[in-house]
């Protein structure tokens, strides 16, 4: 009687153990779990969602501040860094061996398996904290993307001497709606179409902003001011400004190829064959490819079109006034793809509470027990109550905190350089030693622990960079600022 009830009700309670049967078997992984239907064409949708992110338009900045010279040479160097230590990452995925191994779910799992220790711990800090500020990022970024699209009309119809001054809160609050929706998508296995969609919005996006930056490199209307070092000291900024502006362009530039935080978590949604690491390389060497192409030829153009006044976003900083409704197009991808790029970071993280939840508190039904939602047109939607009121507290929360730091530039930098080194260069590079038993002081492994202190040095002083414009902008911030579109 108890169960014809629950098959007349919304809400049923989901039966573990009819997995047990042999025809559902047939559907699981060698680990137990659902079968894996990922390929290296999703994983490098999830990767290029990840990559190429509003910081591509920050890129012309950065080149700015560094120059013909040093800009496109720290371009290249890093897609190099990150396409390199993301193979001895992908490796890592089964321990010990990379193909037969057992299978390790998490960044966190990894380092367990390899390293132990402390280092399992200090792997987590940094990257669930790297995370939150991803979101975090990306929450503010989103905003201004929305509010750009508003001041764009604005300026087509009162002309851009007008200020045209709008709150990002409101678009906040938002973005923040769609997230606790989008946030209801149980885990990294069921986001491949975000990503996807997030993927095309990213090539959009990018391709108006260099397709405009052409555009106003062939007119020659303006003169425009470029050097092989970049803003000139006296001219453009003083000799403190170049060297804090030089550490934070670096810091924007680590941060535009910030994908390790969650490499771990797209390869585990690869199936089994062809081997998983040899997909997760393919689809690495794809992703840091497509998106180094776009970041010179973003950087590059962005620079040759702005010169040394190039803004720190040239979509939603108005570098472009017209074509309006393609700015406004444009603008809109922007946050149609951060949508996307925010469940992408912020899965990893909910996975994480989740589980270490249901370990400590297995008994608990608010925790652990799944309800069969039957959604029109969706099929069967298994709702946790936990998951819901996790979830939307997460995503209130970093809202909130995005309202409270509307830094772009600085904020963006200061991800960037606390995460590059530990989770990009850092971890992966001792896992490889590790499971290459790569003998102490032998050329291989001295010229890997050469990289790793080289990487951070160059996260030590992008950190400094951020801090400091970071501080300026407190200096000069409003926090009640008025509207003013007249």
């Amino acid at each position: 009687m108890a169960r014809e009830m629950q098959k007349n009700t919304m809400f049923i309670e989901q039966n573990t153990g009819d997995y047990e049967n042999g025809d559902l078997q047939k559907n699981l992984d060698d680990d137990g779990r659902e079968k894996r239907t990922g390929t290296w064409v999703t994983a490098s949708a999830h990767i290029i969602t990840a990559v190429i992110g509003s910081g591509v338009l920050s890129l012309a900045w950065a080149i700015a501040q560094l120059g013909w010279v040093v800009g496109p040479a720290v371009l290249i160097a890093f897609s190099f860094i990150t396409y390199f230590t993301s193979t001895l990452l992908a490796d890592c995925y089964r321990a010990p061996d990379p193909v037969h191994g057992k299978r390790n779910y998490t960044y966190m799992d990894v380092v367990r398996a390899y390293l132990g220790g402390r280092k399992v711990q200090l792997c987590g800090l940094a990257q669930y904290a790297n995370l939150l500020g991803v979101t975090i990022g990306y929450t503010i970024t989103a905003s201004i993307s929305m509010v750009a699209v508003k001041r764009s009309n604005c300026f087509h119809k009162h002309g851009h001497h007008v200020k045209c001054q709008t709150s990002n809160n409101p678009f906040m609050i938002i973005f923040a709606c769609i997230q606790i929706v989008l946030s209801q998508i149980p885990n990294f296995h069921k986001l491949s179409w975000l990503s996807i969609l997030a993927a095309v919005m990213s090539f959009t996006y990018a391709s108006i902003g260099l397709g405009l930056s052409i555009a106003k490199a062939a007119s020659g209307g303006e003169h425009v001011r470029t050097s092989l070092t970049g803003v000139q000291v006296g001219v453009d900024v003083s000799g403190s400004e170049k060297v804090w502006r030089t550490f934070q362009a670096i810091g924007d530039i680590a941060f535009a190829y910030a994908y390790s935080t969650v490499l771990i978590e797209i390869q585990d949604t690869i199936k089994a064959s062809p081997p998983e690491n040899k997909s997760m390389k393919r689809a690495s060497g794809v992703g840091v490819t497509t998106t180094t192409l776009f970041y010179v030829l973003c950087g590059i153009v962005g620079y040759a079109a702005f010169g040394n006044d190039a803004p720190g976003n040239f979509l939603t900083g108005f570098g472009f006034y017209e074509p309006f409704w393609l700015i406004d197009f444009a603008n809109v991808c922007i946050a149609v793809h951060l949508i996307g790029a925010y469940q992408v970071f912020a899965q990893p993280l909910f996975g994480f509470v989740e589980s270490l939840c249901a370990r400590h508190y297995p008994d608990n039904k608010f925790i652990t027990r799944e309800h069969a939602m039957d959604v029109p047109f969706c099929g069967i939607y298994y709702l946790n109550f936990f998951r819901l009121v996790w979830r939307t507290a997460y995503v209130i929360v970093t809202a909130v905190l995005a309202m409270i730091f509307p830094f772009f530039n600085d904020f963006l930098g200061l991800i960037g350089a606390g995460s590059f080194w530990p989770l990009t260069v850092y971890f992966p590079i001792e896992m490889h030693i590790a499971q290459a038993k790569i003998p102490k002081y032998s050329f291989r492994w001295v010229w890997l622990k050469i990289l790793s202190w080289v990487c951070l040095i160059i996260s030590l002083i992008a950190a400094a960079g951020s801090v400091e414009g970071l501080i300026q902008s407190l200096k000069t911030y409003k926090p009640f600022q008025t509207r003013n579109e007249e």
